[in-house]
């Protein structure tokens, strides 16, 4: 028998001790069978030996098999035990689950998440463990993983028994063994319930930080506020002061009006009782003379009549001038032009100032007020002149500019300084005040410039409400 090479003999070598050993014997019986067809060969003397140092060489090659197969035994149970530490105790709890949800597997750090004992964990569904409002997220986790689509993640609250529950993130991918369920999944579990408090925290310091920021545009926007309300108190608190000045101007105003209306009162009372009286008196004297002339002296009697005439006319007269002081007829019959051009008629007179009016027709449109107020203004301003400015001449323009009615009285007399007369207090500044009040109540206002040896223009205007088209004839009229 042709002996095999130690190659040969490693390639049909049986993979474990018994096929080795069942090997051994059944070539030992075929050679047996060889040995005793062989009598009588020379060379059937040797095989004993031969024999011999092949089961010699077999059990030398069995036993250095065996302590392979013991280095092998003990090589792979230091990686099952390796593997079981990194398996059991894995910062991570793996699972494997079946389609319905039983856990076929888990090691001890899954156990320890759920709060179970590993035994007990074995064929209890996962889902079981998902608090309720978690409950469709999982499943749909679930189904995406055993449609195969690939690795799936999702995160759901977990309940610990004995403990709260905590946020946990799931990874699951699916597997098939042959041996096992048809269909089944690896399902890795962490707890995540720190990340989400972390994530909560930054939310709440996101929303302090969004609170923050609005708490300082509310405080910029109050301090604007208060910033704004400091001004608008100091603007009023200068409105409050005009207003008590002004209070004051009124009041000194009505005393000196009440005051000056009974001065008027008084010289009417006197003029009447002095000119109008005694001429009333003499009237009736010439009358009780003509009663007795009547019945001894007719010749006289006519003279008498006419004197007496003279008289009464000179009462007439008297009566009608102080009407017209009081209020000119003229205005309300005529209209303003008409009115001031008698009043400066009998200004001139009086004075001696010469004074000239240009007016424009259409300021006869304006209602009855406020013509009154420009001849009250007119007057005032001519009153004051004949007796402070001594001019020799003035003049009166009523002109339409930007929609009001603008009443220019000039004169050439020494002047004054304006905040000398605007500052002075109770009847030196009457006039002006008279005038300001006047033209306020009709909406208008006026100004006063004065240069020393240049004269003094005041300037009143009254808003011009009906316009006429084409702005009204200019009349030119000198006095």
């Amino acid at each position: 028998m042709k002996k095999k090479s130690k190659p040969e003999r490693l390639q049909k070598r049986p993979a474990d001790a018994a096929e080795l050993r069942r090997h051994a014997e059944a070539r030992l019986r075929e050679r047996q069978r060889n040995q005793r067809s062989e009598v009588g060969d020379p060379r059937s003397e040797a095989d004993p030996r031969r024999l011999l140092h092949e089961l010699q060489v077999h059990q030398v090659e069995l036993e250095v098999q065996n302590g392979e197969l013991h280095d092998a035994r003990d090589r792979l149970e230091a990686l099952v035990e390796k593997y079981t530490d990194l398996y059991d105790f894995a910062p991570a709890g793996y699972f494997s689950v079946d389609e319905q949800g039983r856990i076929l597997e888990a090691n001890l750090t899954g156990a320890a998440l759920l709060g179970v004992e590993r035994s007990r964990l074995i064929n209890l569904r996962l889902p079981r463990f998902v608090v309720s409002t978690s409950q469709p997220i999982f499943q749909a986790f679930l189904e995406r993983v055993f449609a195969g689509t690939g690795k799936q993640v999702c995160e759901a609250a977990l309940l610990r028994q004995g403990a709260a529950a905590f946020w946990a993130s799931f990874h699951g991918t699916p597997a098939i063994s042959v041996s096992g369920p048809p269909k089944w999944c690896r399902v890795a579990v962490s707890d995540i319930t720190p990340l989400k408090q972390a994530e909560k925290a930054q939310g709440r310091m996101e929303g302090l930080a969004a609170a923050n920021r609005d708490l300082r545009r509310e405080i910029d926007r109050r301090r604007a506020v208060e910033k704004s309300l400091r001004k608008s108190e100091e603007h009023y608190g200068r409105l409050l002061e005009q207003s008590r000045q002004m209070q004051e101007q009124l009041r000194l105003l009505s005393r000196q009006v009440l005051l000056t209306q009974e001065e008027e009162r008084k010289r009417i009372s006197r003029e009447l009782h002095d000119v109008i009286a005694q001429t009333l008196t003499g009237i009736n004297v010439r009358l009780a003379a003509l009663k007795k002339e009547a019945t001894s002296n007719t010749r006289g009697l006519e003279r008498s009549i006419a004197r007496t005439q003279r008289l009464v006319q000179q009462s007439v007269d008297i009566v009608h001038q102080f009407a017209r002081k009081l209020r000119p007829a003229v205005l309300d019959d005529l209209g303003l032009i008409p009115a001031l051009h008698t009043f400066m008629k009998h200004f001139r007179t009086e004075t001696g100032i010469q004074v000239s009016l240009s007016a424009f027709a259409a300021v006869e449109e304006l209602d009855g007020d406020k013509r009154t107020v420009l001849y009250r203004v007119a007057q005032e301003a001519l009153t004051n002149i004949a007796r402070h400015a001594q001019a020799s001449r003035a003049e009166v323009k009523l002109q339409q500019l930007d929609g009001a009615v603008c009443m220019t009285i000039t004169d050439d007399g020494k002047g004054f300084q304006t905040e000398r007369v605007v500052h002075a207090k109770k009847g030196k500044r009457l006039g002006l005040l008279g005038m300001r009040e006047r033209l306020e109540i009709v909406g208008g206002k006026v100004t006063v410039t004065s240069v020393r040896g240049k004269g003094t223009t005041v300037l009143a205007q009254v808003p011009l409400i009906d316009r006429t088209s084409g702005g009204g004839s200019r009349a030119n009229h000198d006095r």
